[in-house]
């Protein structure tokens, strides 16, 4: 009969167990005590193996077992049986030493003797396979303690790795925090710049009167209030034409404090007073008055402060234009080459848009009235070479006033080279800027100034009050023409304001007559038509008493005997 799996089979003797040891899963292995056996040395849950150990793979080679711990230091080590965990019932003493077989083989040489069932391995819990006809006897209840059982904590290969990802994983989320929050310090710097530059710049406009929706209308206001309390810096400049004969005049003024420029160009039929009380012509007073004698008399008429007069023959300004480096200028007529033999030559000059200019060009274009203009065509020419001339000269004032000096003019005793080439070098800074324009002061055909319409160049660029000379003071001449030539009457109307008389538009006649005719009504202008005939270079045989047109104290008839290169 086979040896029964349960210990507790027999019954003749007190079921008594001690700890073998754990099987391969960690599990608590028990065996009946032996009666025969000394007394049960202390636990040892840690005892060191003697003689061969226990071999996994049944290979019947016996291997060392190592020693076993003992955790109280008793120094004895009680011997360890074999354990069978497959019920083969081959059991052994742990003093023997033999060699564990886990399936029941014998490891060295044949089978392992069986032990007596008194001595067979008991594990709780699991009950061995009954006999035919037996019935097993009840297990007795164990009492375990905490100290019987031993857990072993396995070392995790894995955990350094987890511990290396775990930090890798904070340092780069950590990394990811910072850079958001350098952005975003970054996009708060950037926004208060941009805030302040904004801030700013309204604040600039502001002050500079340049702010859209708000400028207009505080300039408005501005400039009809405080138009007296404005800075100007105003100079005269004459072009005299040395081959052509003739002078342009225009006003220089840099207004300081609103920062802007302008040219003002005056027409050489405005009505001046001299020194004596008699009326005259700014184009006159250019000639006889000389520079001292027409600024003070523009003083009086435009009720401005001019600081110095600037002659600007034609040379100079060809010198003063290849010194710049050329202009650009928008024309507006053809030239044709003053040195021209040959009919039908190219023009000197084009006409267009941003067209260079050189020193002769620019003298050309500057001075050229074609057949039938009226003077202030040619005018407005010599404003458009002098702004092209200030746009190319250098802001720079020391770097101005060598430009100057390099022209070799001798200037007015009013203006000193340092001083035009310093007040030139503001200018130029403005027209580089976009701060300057050209304006035509507007003059009647008597050459006086209308308030009203003169009021937006006299007041608000000059600063201030148009005062022309009486119109009783001057004789009022009517001009007729009926010579076919429609420029005539420009050029008698020049040549009768540089004279000294008022001049008044008669229109022109239906019919063209052969004769020139001057005629007078009072006896008393009788000396005033004589020299009117004289002016105009008519024989003093035209001279006649009749009736005159309008207002007139004398009336001109021009037939086609007139010839204005005469007069």
């Amino acid at each position: 009969m086979n040896d029964r799996y349960d210990a507790g089979y027999g019954g003749d003797h007190e079921d008594q167990y001690e700890l073998v040891g754990y099987d391969e899963y960690g599990r608590p292995v028990y065996r009946q005590a032996a009666p025969q056996q000394a007394p049960q040395q202390p636990y040892d849950p840690y005892p060191q193996q003697q003689g061969y150990g226990y071999d996994p793979y049944a290979t019947g080679r016996q291997q060392p077992v190592p020693q076993q711990y003992d955790p109280y230091g008793t120094g004895q080590q009680p011997p360890v049986p074999s354990y069978d965990p497959y019920g083969t019932g081959t059991h052994h003493s742990g003093a023997s030493g033999a060699p564990y077989d886990p399936y029941g083989q014998a490891a060295a040489s044949g089978q392992q003797p069986r032990v007596v069932a008194e001595q067979t391995a008991y594990i709780p819990q699991q009950a061995g396979p009954p006999e035919q006809g037996e019935k097993a006897p009840p297990r007795p209840e164990r009492d375990y303690r905490t100290e019987q059982f031993a857990f072993v904590e396995d070392p995790d290969a894995d955990s350094e790795d987890v511990i290396d990802w775990l930090n890798f994983t904070e340092n780069r989320t950590e990394r990811r925090e910072e850079a958001k929050r350098r952005a975003r310090s970054r996009l708060v710097a950037l926004v208060v710049v941009l805030a302040l530059a904004a801030v700013g710049g309204a604040g600039y406009l502001w002050y500079a009167g340049k702010l859209p929706g708000l400028s207009s209308a505080k300039s408005k206001t501005g400039t009809a209030t405080a138009v007296g309390a404005q800075n100007r810096d105003v100079i005269v400049v004459h072009l005299h034409n040395t081959k052509k004969g003739g002078t342009s005049t225009a006003l220089l003024v840099d207004n300081t404090t609103t920062k802007q420029a302008t040219t003002v160009l005056l027409p050489n039929s405005l009505a001046l007073t001299d020194d004596n009380g008699n009326t005259s012509t700014l184009a006159k007073s250019v000639e006889d008055d000389g520079s001292s004698g027409t600024r003070d008399a523009l003083d009086t008429v435009l009720g401005t402060n001019i600081e110095g007069t600037w002659r600007l023959d034609t040379p100079y300004l060809q010198n003063l234009v290849d010194l710049v480096g050329n202009i650009d200028v928008d024309t507006n007529a053809d030239v044709p080459d003053p040195a021209a033999t040959k009919k039908g030559s190219p023009p000197l000059v084009h006409k267009g848009k941003a067209q260079t200019l050189s020193g002769k060009m620019a003298v050309a274009y500057a001075t050229y009235r074609a057949s039938g203009e009226a003077q202030n065509a040619q005018l407005e020419r010599f404003g458009q070479v002098m702004q092209g001339v200030l746009r190319k000269l250098s802001s720079d004032p020391a770097t101005a006033t060598t430009t100057v000096q390099t022209l070799a003019q001798i200037l007015d005793p009013s203006l000193t080279d340092k001083d035009l080439g310093t007040f030139l070098a503001k200018l130029a800074d403005l027209a580089k800027g976009g701060d300057y324009k050209t304006a035509l002061l507007p003059v009647q055909t008597d050459g006086t100034l209308n308030q009203q319409a003169s009021a937006g160049v006299v007041k608000d660029v000059l600063g201030g009050t148009a005062k022309s000379p009486d119109q009783g003071a001057a004789v009022r001449v009517s001009v007729q023409n009926a010579s076919g030539v429609k420029d005539n009457t420009e050029k008698a109307r020049v040549v009768l304001l540089n004279g000294g008389f008022t001049f008044l538009e008669g229109g022109t006649a239906s019919a063209t007559s052969a004769t020139s005719k001057v005629v007078y009504t009072d006896a008393a202008d009788k000396e005033n038509a004589a020299e009117v005939a004289k002016t105009l270079g008519l024989p003093a045989g035209s001279v006649t008493k009749g009736k005159v047109t309008g207002n007139a104290n004398v009336s001109v008839i021009l037939g086609q005997n007139y010839k204005p290169s005469s007069s």
